[in-house]
């Protein structure tokens, strides 16, 4: 058997897995790793400015790939660092692999230098946390690794690697290793032909589709169930583009927050609902007595854990979502055939269009819908999008339109505010080809906007939409009517009161200054210029586009009370029962 330094072997597993990229930094307790790292061709290392954006980098690649993204720190805060990542990715079932050093395995204990049990901080938000005791197990350990995070319900995973365990050596034959068999459950027959008598004794189904069915790939197999039945569909945040924004069964998105009104109009109309991939988060859900309401529901995850978490269901099928969904299709047929749209069905799009929020706003300060409004005129369908918390994002949930699984990423169920920026450059890295909008809001930005250093050092030309209006809007808000009308430190621009497009931050000179690209735009009429120079620029690209200040998203407690602050038509979602 062929004897190499051990690190190297970890290299070799990686490479077969199909890793082509890790962001990371070099460390005193990871420098063996990075030793056998400098020999590969085929990994290209991204230097980050920060952990938190070499783990949340890791995640925009592998969301971009559906292969398990890898970042690497040394030890001590470095691997603390990459908490915040874990924790994100583990929320919304992302496969990453974060690597740290550790000191030396004596000295473990005995608080050394940055000497850190890594392994017990981040336990509760990885999937399974590794501290390698032996060189000989770094080929087995890597290769579980990458098992792990991605069977059943993907997820985070550490390696902590002791500096005198990576010094070492292991017999090892690339030639003879591959990657581990990950399992992928197909469901009971049984439960599957339960589902379909559900769904056809119901008066008014409607297919849920969650983060689920994207992660598993089960865009086009929902789609030919939804078709050959002609149900209506609607999505969680999750799951925009999961389904085409343009298609006749799209009915919208349900939540208090991201949602649309034709979403949650068409989920309140209904009787059974099944969802495929789906959690049923509280910002989805709402109020559960108004969600729950005279609805049946099906409820189908990869990890029996998840059914009946958040209420009971009246039926629970565990198994891949896009293994569920051809098996729906395939026992359908066998029970049914191809049915016609109904009236409820036909009348979908007419409802999507007379609910529609406005956006079609002109003059100054630029409204957000007028923003959203061009987003969706000027990138096409191909374009993939990066979001995260804050008002920004509930307005891109409300008011964007996307055709694609996977063109719209959040970060879900964790809402790190700095998540997205450094999210698009590994989407960019690994879809260099494709256009990357990462659209973030003016405080959150700031959060990892040290991670621009590592966009234009490597040159990835993503296009950053900053919705600036001075203030955190999303807890202003919050304080504004839950509060009594409270303001109380939301505003970020400075000095307050001035108008926000006097902010001594000028997020354009902060590009520049870095290499990048920048420009400002407070005229509505300029929007898609700005978007076209910044991408012929051919540059790491910000535009700062100055929204009205205090301008507020539609929103409530429950889907049948969602408050609109901009005038609508009368007719307001309600429960039907």
């Amino acid at each position: 058997m062929p004897r190499m330094h051990c690190m190297e072997a970890a290299v070799r597993v990686m490479e077969d897995e199909g890793i082509t990229a890790i962001f990371g930094m070099p460390g005193a307790n990871i420098n063996p790793f990075y030793q056998a790292l400098a020999k590969s061709t085929k990994i290209k290392h991204f230097i980050a400015r920060h952990e938190e954006g070499a783990s949340h980098a890791a995640e925009g690649w592998a969301r971009a790939t559906g292969i398990p993204g890898v970042c690497v720190s040394t030890s001590g805060p470095s691997g603390t660092n990459f908490v915040t990542g874990l924790y994100n990715a583990f929320q919304d079932s992302v496969p990453i692999i974060a690597i740290t050093g550790q000191h030396t395995r004596p000295m473990q204990g005995k608080e050394a230098f940055q000497a850190l049990d890594i392994t017990e901080i981040v336990r509760p938000v990885v999937k399974k946390a590794y501290y390698v005791r032996e060189a000989a197990q770094i080929p087995w350990v890597f290769r579980d690794a990458f098992r792990v995070c991605r069977e059943g319900r993907p997820g985070p995973v550490l390696i902590d690697l002791p500096i005198d365990v990576q010094r070492g050596e292991v017999e090892y034959d690339p030639s003879i290793d591959g990657p581990l068999p990950v399992h992928r459950p197909a469901p009971d027959e049984r439960r599957i032909r339960r589902a379909i008598d559900m769904l056809l004794a119901g008066q008014k189904p409607i297919l849920l589709v969650g983060g689920g069915a994207v992660t598993s790939g089960a865009g086009e197999a929902f789609r030919a169930f939804a078709e050959y039945l002609q149900i209506p569909v609607v999505n969680t945040s999750m799951a925009k583009g999961a389904f085409p924004a343009s298609h006749s069964l799209y009915a919208g998105e349900v939540g208090i927050q991201a949602s649309t009104r034709s979403g949650n109009a068409a989920f309140l109309d209904s009787d059974v609902v099944f969802a495929l991939g789906c959690r049923f988060g509280d910002r989805h859900t709402g109020a559960l007595d108004v969600y729950m309401r005279g609805r049946t529901f099906i409820q189908v995850d990869i990890d029996p854990l998840q059914i009946s978490r958040q209420f009971p269901v009246d039926l629970g099928i565990v198994g891949d979502a896009r293994l569920v969904m051809e098996a729906m299709t395939r026992v359908a047929k066998g029970v049914t055939p191809a049915r016609q749209a109904d009236e409820r069905a036909k009348a979908i799009p007419a409802q999507r269009k007379e609910l529609a929020r406005r956006l079609d706003f002109a003059g100054t300060p630029i409204k957000p819908q007028r923003l959203y409004k061009e987003i969706n005129e000027f990138f096409g369908p191909d374009t993939i999008f990066t979001t995260c918390i804050g008002l920004n994002q509930i307005w891109a949930n409300q008011f964007m339109e996307i055709e694609k699984p996977g063109h719209f990423m959040l970060a879900g169920g964790a809402g790190p505010l700095g998540w997205d920026m450094p999210a698009a450059i590994g989407v960019k890295v690994a879809k260099p080809h494709a256009t990357v909008v990462n659209i973030t809001g003016d405080y959150g930005f700031q959060f990892c906007m040290q991670e621009w250093g590592m966009a234009c050092q490597y040159g990835i030309p993503v296009v950053v939409v900053v919705v600036n209006n001075g203030n955190m809007s999303l807890i202003r808000q919050g304080q504004k009517y839950g509060y009594g009308g409270l303001r109380f430190e939301v505003d970020i621009d400075f000095p307050h009161g001035a108008e926000t497009e006097n902010n001594f931050l000028d997020f354009t000179t902060f590009s520049e200054a870095f290499g990048g690209w920048g420009e400002r735009v407070t005229d509505p009429d300029q929007i898609k210029g700005a978007f076209q120079r910044a991408l012929a620029s051919g540059k790491p690209a910000i535009v700062d586009v100055i929204v009205q200040r205090d301008a507020d998203a539609s929103m409530g407690l429950a889907i049948d009370a969602v408050r609109e602050f901009e005038p609508i038509e009368e007719k307001q979602p309600v429960a039907s029962r």
